[in-house]
């Protein structure tokens, strides 16, 4: 059998040359004519070279040794879905590969569905933070998603000082092989520059949102690609970015006639020429603009207050460069016909005279806030009240020279249609008598919020308590001066029930105040926050036990209580009760434990922190039989 050398089983010659050794490596079986291999495993698995006495053993080639090219050719021959996810799993470079294939370039039998496999929804949402922000993780995403959806949004959060954060090569794989990516955000990526940003634009098309916060290496070619490649694009922020200019932005008003919002912060870069792009050529359709920490002048507002017939709601903040002209340039302009809500911040250029004639250039607006204005006093912010017929919602913060006098005119002419008032650090307004006209109560305002103004006290509650009898929300925090004679008839006054009282840092009101809401507004008082009212204690505990019945938030943290209000509190009967703090609680001991297990059956939020008198050990088995609360400790 070794001699044979007939073509219909070696055709050529003799399998062996040395037949003495043939032994070694054939065995023959019992049926003539067959042969068999030994039924030993073979020592060795490479390739032999028979061609002498001995083999010779040849090195091992393996698919790895192809070159990128010859592994691309077959990669892309890979179907959509299962069997592309697992080579990409093979190694980081099949992985890299893998991501950088375009949708384009995917080669796929007819036979197979065509692109029947690749998702084109766009409605997985994928967020990245910190040290998972890397391109390994992207191209893993790019990858995985096309088969299951396609991804929409993707947002990346790095740091700017990971060595291996996000780079363009990630921001590239997301281009490849997302092409139905609707939304991308990124914030804080300094190692991502244009080049990652055109391969976005360039691969995702269906771009509807474009976040772009702190990245410093970002520049106009890359909004100039994104307005060439996303026509689609309807919203785009822009913050921190030093290489972002005029150029950009022009573009972007010029390419994407869906622009609906944009905002624009602390970009150096940014000037008139940039602003005035944007809004010329998306009138129609810009619904919303913030403008913040920018080097514009009042040719920015002129453009606005011209151009920005669609617009409805407007921020301006720490404009430096703006002026009592531009404020008044703008309302004249008579294009913010539709506005409704804006915001003005530390902007000096705000004067009464401005103000005023915001109020009538744009006689819709309905929520209205200024902040850190130092030039406005009383006789704009009545001038602006009386001008503008639609206000419902006014927050004053650090507005200095409002007084008491412009807070009462102030109600006095939007009293039938003010819902919501809130002052916040205006140290102007002083606690006086004053006589008021006999006039109609504000019966529209429904929300009061006073927070840190240290003039405002007893009298002035007072005579809210009088004005505003439909109050359902009241918000007094940090009003060191104001005590139970002040705060009781604005409490007693309210005839359409109390939903949210938040009394934090009152510190000279006691038990009395509490009893009182708790009997006159049980039937619909939700939440209660008593948060550093040192002279609450106990007796206040028991009359929210006995009465409050619908309660859902309860905060007594710094304030006088003891475990037996908190046992006093567990014998109620406060079924809605969901947040319970006790934060600082210094009274509050290992004896409230039973209290506190029975209140939670209902809790899914409870904070003991800084209570120095529950011990660990206790706060642990607390924590094991409350397993379903949120416990903070």
């Amino acid at each position: 059998m070794f001699g044979f050398s007939g073509e219909d089983f070696y055709p050529g010659g003799s399998l062996y040359p040395n037949p003495k050794e043939a032994n070694l490596f054939l065995s023959l079986g019992h049926q003539a004519g067959f042969y068999y291999p030994l039924p030993k495993r073979s020592r060795v698995s490479v390739p032999f070279d028979f061609s002498g006495e001995w083999f010779v053993q040849k090195p091992k080639t393996t698919i790895e040794s192809l070159p990128d090219e010859c592994l691309f050719e077959i990669l892309r021959r890979l179907p959509v879905g299962q069997d592309r996810s697992q080579c990409a799993s093979v190694s980081k470079r099949w992985l890299m590969l893998l991501s950088n294939i375009s949708k384009n370039e995917i080669c796929i039998n007819e036979k197979e569905g065509g692109d029947e496999g690749y998702g084109d929804e766009g409605y997985l949402s994928r967020t990245l933070e910190g040290k998972k922000a890397t391109d390994v993780r992207l191209a893993a995403i790019a990858v995985s998603t096309a088969s299951i959806g396609g991804l929409g949004k993707l947002s990346i959060r790095g740091n700017n000082k990971s060595e291996c954060g996000v780079t363009d090569l990630g921001l590239k794989a997301i281009g490849c092989g997302c092409p139905s990516l609707k939304s991308l955000s990124l914030w804080n990526v300094a190692s991502v520059g244009d080049e990652g940003l055109v391969g976005i634009a360039a691969g995702c098309q269906q771009l509807q949102r474009l976040d772009l916060i702190n990245c410093p290496t970002i520049s106009d070619k890359s909004l100039v690609a994104v307005a060439m490649k996303c026509p689609n694009l309807s919203e785009l922020s822009i913050e921190s970015c030093p290489n972002v200019g005029n150029e950009g932005l022009q573009a972007i008003g010029k390419l994407c006639p869906k622009l609906r919002s944009v905002s624009i912060k602390d970009c150096s870069g940014v000037g008139d020429q940039g602003i005035a792009g944007l809004l010329t050529s998306t009138s129609h359709v810009l619904t919303k603009v913030e403008l913040e920490s920018l080097t514009v002048s009042d040719l920015s507002l002129a453009v606005i207050g011209h151009y920005g017939i669609s617009v409805n709601n407007l921020v301006l903040n720490c404009l430096p460069n703006v002026t009592e002209k531009g404020f008044w340039t703008m309302s004249n302009g008579r294009a913010l016909q539709k506005l409704k809500s804006l915001t003005i911040g530390s902007c000096r250029g705000v004067t009464d005279v401005g103000l005023e004639a915001i109020g009538k250039g744009c006689p819709n607006i309905k929520y209205f806030q200024l902040r850190k204005c130092p030039f406005l006093s009383d006789n704009g912010l009545v001038s602006f009240a009386k001008a503008a017929p639609s206000l419902e919602n006014l927050q004053l913060e650090e507005c200095h020279r409002v007084t008491q006098f412009g807070f009462f005119a102030l109600l006095f002419t939007c009293g039938a249609k003010l819902k919501v008032l809130t002052l916040v650090s205006c140290y102007g307004i002083k606690d006086i008598n004053v006589k008021l006209p006999e006039v109609f109560p504000c019966v529209s305002l429904c929300s009061l919020s006073i927070r840190y103004c240290p003039g405002f006290g007893n009298s002035t509650l007072a005579l809210l308590g009088k004005l505003c009898p439909q109050l359902q929300n009241v918000e007094l925090n940090g009003l060191e001066g104001i005590t139970d004679a002040g705060i009781l008839p604005l409490l007693e006054s309210s005839k359409a029930g109390l939903i949210k009282v938040n009394l934090h840092g009152c510190v000279n009101l006691t038990d009395k105040v509490v009893s009182s809401i708790a009997n006159l507004h049980w039937s619909s008082l939700d939440v209660l926050n008593l948060d550093g009212c040192k002279k609450i204690g106990d007796a206040s505990l028991k009359a929210i036990a006995s009465n409050c019945q619908v309660l859902s938030d309860l905060d007594v943290s710094r304030c006088a209580i003891t475990d037996t209000g908190i046992a006093a509190l567990a014998q109620g009967n406060l079924h809605s009760l969901k947040i319970l703090s006790l934060a600082r609680c210094a009274s509050v001991s290992n004896k409230s434990v039973p209290a506190l297990k029975k209140l939670g059956r209902t809790l899914v939020g409870l904070n003991i922190l800084a209570c120095d008198r529950l011990n660990s050990s206790t706060v642990i088995k607390l924590l094991e039989h409350l397993w379903t609360c949120n416990i903070l400790s």
